[in-house]
């Protein structure tokens, strides 16, 4: 409501060009404040406005705006202060959208980037999706070992204003190596002894990145650690880049939106659910619909090989649904589990043995659960006691296979190189479905 009851006002500004109004509201408030109190006015309207702030600033109140719409003022604003507001936007951001935009916009655009900029740009945009390389920014402070205190001050000092961050500060010799970090605070606690070195105050014990890494891998590194940044070298050590945390939040929702998509039997969208095309759409959700099809389709083959049995015993026709629904939810239960702690780190392919002996346990322990919840609706049905057992016995069992299949299929998939996640649980519904009614019926036969 308030950004609505602003936007007269800002028009106004706007109509009579006024400058100092328009440089006081970009500097009054919090620079994501501004850019919802823009929320209301058209693309070309916010550009204006955009003009008013000093370079730096201007970033990052555009850094604020939803995509669509950054994006729309990359590609459609003049080429020159689009240029001016490239060259300012962090390199990775920048790389991120630039690849969004076609290809003759992206190049006129960075023609007029300055040279140094444009040159970070370029090499971020060699290194594949989804590495370190792709998501490191290369704005990091570094100081030559050699420096003194004073020297790094005043160094730090010119530095600061084109940097994401300065929680740490990265040591490199003449060549570009990375020989160590120190921390803004040890440098600010030495102010008293202006004249040692950066190379006596910094710590040599780092953690790096390679610019090839897998970025969930640096993700769960910078989670373990609990770093507020981390360097990125090359093979050969040298300084790179770094990756913020703020990046590294970027990393985790993006990896769990595509594990949910996964887990749901969706092949991962290349781009937000809303601007996802309807065909793309359809044929990622399709795909692994029709495999679920068929694999519902050997429900009904097992079920047909059964026929003669269920006409005979026609009352448990009526807990199908029930018993391939507790194997079906117990395997996706354990998979989901399991996938997710070999996402966080707790889990890996070497633990097997703990995860049989758990999910066999805990599937003990749930299928006598479920089992007892199921005796009472069967004594219902059933023509007698005995009839009644077949329900609980095969939930039961229903049960112990959906905890074990469940637990171990992710494990496999892993050891064959397939995406867990992706490929998991439309398996487990299929198999279990499957070993539901083939155990619900030799089950009947065998009592009888």
């Amino acid at each position: 409501m308030i950004n609505t009851l602003f936007l007269p006002e800002l028009r106004e500004m706007l109509a009579e060009q006024d400058e100092a109004g328009l440089i006081e509201f970009c500097t009054a408030l919090h620079p994501s404040r501004t850019a919802e109190f823009m929320e209301g006015l058209g693309r070309e309207e916010s550009w204006q406005v955009l003009q008013h702030a000093e370079p730096h600033l201007r970033s990052e109140i555009f850094s604020f705006f939803p995509e669509d719409r950054q994006l729309e003022m990359l590609a459609s604003e003049d080429e020159q202060q689009v240029g001016a507001l490239v060259a300012v936007i962090p390199a990775d951001d920048a790389v991120d959208l630039l690849q969004q935009l076609p290809e003759q916009r992206v190049e006129q655009v960075l023609a007029l980037v300055p040279t140094t900029d444009r040159r970070d740009i370029r090499r971020l945009q060699t290194f594949p999706e989804g590495t370190a390389g792709s998501i490191m920014t290369t704005e990091a402070a570094c100081l030559d070992e050699n420096l003194t205190v004073r020297q790094a001050l005043e160094q730090l000092g010119r530095q600061a204003e084109k940097l994401e961050t300065i929680y740490y500060i990265y040591v490199v010799d003449d060549t570009n190596h990375l020989r160590g970090v120190l921390s803004t605070r040890m440098l600010v606690k030495s102010f008293g002894k202006l004249e040692r070195t950066v190379a006596d105050l910094m710590d040599t014990d780092i953690l790096t990145v390679n610019a090839n890494d897998d970025q969930e891998e640096v993700a769960l590194m910078v989670a373990k650690y609990d770093l507020l940044a981390i360097p990125v070298v090359d093979e050969h050590r040298h300084m790179l880049g770094i990756i913020t945390h703020d990046d590294v939040i970027d990393v985790v929702f993006e990896e769990a939106t595509e594990d949910v998509q996964r887990i749901a039997a969706v092949d991962p969208l290349e781009d937000s659910y809303i601007r996802t095309p309807i065909p793309t759409l359809s044929w990622k959700r399709g795909l692994w619909l029709g495999i679920l099809f068929f694999a519902s389709l050997a429900t009904a083959f097992a079920l047909k090989v059964y026929e003669t049995e269920l006409d005979q015993y026609a009352w448990l026709v009526a807990f199908i649904p029930l018993v391939i629904g507790s194997g079906g939810n117990t395997g996706a239960q354990s998979s989901t589990l399991i996938i997710a702690a070999m996402a966080a780190g707790d889990l890996s392919l070497k633990d097997w043995p703990r995860v049989i002996s758990r999910e066999c346990t805990t599937g003990l322990l749930l299928g006598c659960y479920l089992a007892a919840l199921s005796l009472g609706p069967a004594i219902l049905f059933a023509p007698d006691l005995l009839s009644a057992c077949v329900l609980p016995i095969t939930v039961f069992l229903v049960v112990m296979c959906g905890a074990f299949s469940g637990g171990m299929l992710p494990l496999i998939f892993v050891r064959l190189g397939w995406d867990p996640a992706l490929m998991s649980n439309p398996v487990v519904a299929g198999l279990n479905d499957i070993m539901g009614i083939i155990i619900y019926v030799n089950i009947a036969m065998l009592l009888l």
